[in-house]
């Protein structure tokens, strides 16, 4: 190949290369501006309510347990029998677990960002069913025992909005702050009328806890049988945790979801016992599931995925305008390529700035016909021919609607991808399978 084609291609590459700058620097400004919604949106929930889990109830026995130990007396050696009294805790998960939930979703804006809240009308009822002898056997009597409590662990309980009253037995009781245990972290508890102390008893629990929070909303399944049924108008549900729905129906007009767990899928008795033994909780809080009510439509992350293809873009765009230079045997300037370039750049930055106040997908309209108008009306005059112009343009809006494809289909951006890359490299095969390369290169310009 000549000195003129290689060169004309060498300053292409070069081109290319030098325009990564003008995209990195927009890329910086989406990972700027994702940032700064992020501040925003913690700020929202710092003043209202962040995710919630609830985790509970759990019933909670404090005792305290005589106990005798035969030591011998250092000097005299003589044997004898101390006594001593030791503090703790019995507790008790649910036989049965049941949740029911509406859970209605809102915007706050601040600025240009909006934060995505939910309030959560659940009803939470079971029934305890505690162990002979409450699972002590002949060591009962060493035991005295003092007023248990029913523990809610809810992780921001600024966003309990009703007044909580638990029906136990068909008694009224009131809850109160806190959990009553430092394991269990921030929440409710509601003290308890005291138990028969052989056990045994059967203990039916319900009550209504209205719940407002933002992003998140998870449930441990506390349990031995487990069922949480959830419901919302919000159409795009992101299911998450340990544990996918038994059932769920999504659609336009919202979704549907239940939940059905045991302690055999759970394993949950023992996670409670190494939170109680070894402070080691993670186990217990981490075995959740719920629904996550965070907007599918990120512009910030559409627009950084946009930018991922831009050097692919640029590289269709320019082999397009060189094959109608050298089909035609017209001479563009390195110059013109750069002004090409740079409004394909310049599509990024108002893709970013338009989906801030607009929808993407109108966004993504407007900016990129923009661009297309403008690098249209400016190649007609390039290539010395409006009918040129109009298919150039029309070759960069099928581009446009390409990436948009493939923006759009997350599971096969891959393979569209691979496909337009294909069918592109084919269609230059094509139209350049007669072409005397050679012929290019000493063909002289024309102005």
């Amino acid at each position: 190949m000549s000195r003129t084609l290689g060169f004309k291609l060498g300053a292409i590459a070069l081109l290319m290369l030098l325009l990564m700058i003008p995209l990195l620097m927009i890329d910086g400004l989406v990972d700027e501006r994702q940032g700064l919604r992020h501040e925003v949106l913690q700020d929202i929930a710092r003043s209202s309510s962040y995710r919630q889990q609830i985790t509970g109830p759990i019933l909670v026995l404090p005792y305290v347990k005589t106990i005798h130990e035969w030591k011998t007396h250092e000097k005299t050696g003589e044997r004898y029998l101390e006594e001593r009294q030791r503090s703790g805790r019995l507790y008790f998960l649910p036989d049965r677990f049941v949740l029911d939930g509406a859970v209605n979703t809102e915007l706050r804006a601040r600025g240009i960002y909006e934060a995505r809240l939910y309030r959560a009308d659940t009803r939470i009822s079971g029934q305890f069913r505690l162990p002979s002898r409450f699972g002590l056997g002949d060591e009962l009597g060493f035991y005295r025992f003092e007023a248990p409590f029913l523990a809610v662990g809810i992780s921001d309980i600024r966003g309990i909005s009703n007044d909580l009253q638990l029906q136990l037995n068909g008694q009224t009781l009131s809850f109160a702050p806190g959990t009553g245990d430092s394991r269990f972290g921030a929440g409710v508890h509601a003290p308890l009328p005291a138990l028969d102390a052989q056990g045994g008893q059967t203990l039916a629990f319900a009550f209504d806890l209205k719940l407002q929070g933002t992003e998140q909303l998870a449930v441990v399944p506390v349990g031995r049988d487990s069922r949480v049924s959830l419901n919302s108008p919000w159409p795009h549900p992101s299911f998450v945790g340990e544990y996918l729905p038994s059932q769920r129906e999504v659609s336009e007009q919202g979704f549907n979801a239940q939940w059905q767990t045991s302690f055999f899928a759970t394993n949950l008795e023992e996670a409670l016992d190494n939170c109680v033994r070894r402070e080691q909780c993670q186990g217990l809080f981490g075995r959740n599931f719920g629904v996550s009510f965070v907007d599918p439509v990120d512009q910030y992350l559409k627009t950084d995925r946009a930018i991922k293809y831009a050097l692919l873009f640029i590289a269709l765009t320019f082999a397009a305008f060189f094959l109608f230079e050298v089909l035609k045997r017209l001479a563009v300037h390195p110059v013109q390529y750069t002004l090409v370039g740079l409004s394909l750049a310049l599509f990024y930055l108002l893709l970013l700035s338009l989906s801030e106040h607009l929808h993407f997908a109108l966004a993504y309209v407007l900016s990129a016909s923009a661009c297309v108008g403008l690098i249209g009306f400016y190649v007609s005059f390039v290539l010395h021919s409006w009918q040129r112009g109009a298919g150039f343009a029309g070759l960069l809006a099928a581009l446009y609607a390409m990436l948009y494809g493939l923006l759009s289909a997350e599971d096969y951006a891959l393979l569209m991808g691979s496909l337009l890359v294909f069918g592109v490299l084919g269609s230059v095969m094509v139209l350049t399978r007669k072409l005397d390369w050679y012929g290019v290169g000493r063909a002289a310009p024309q102005a």
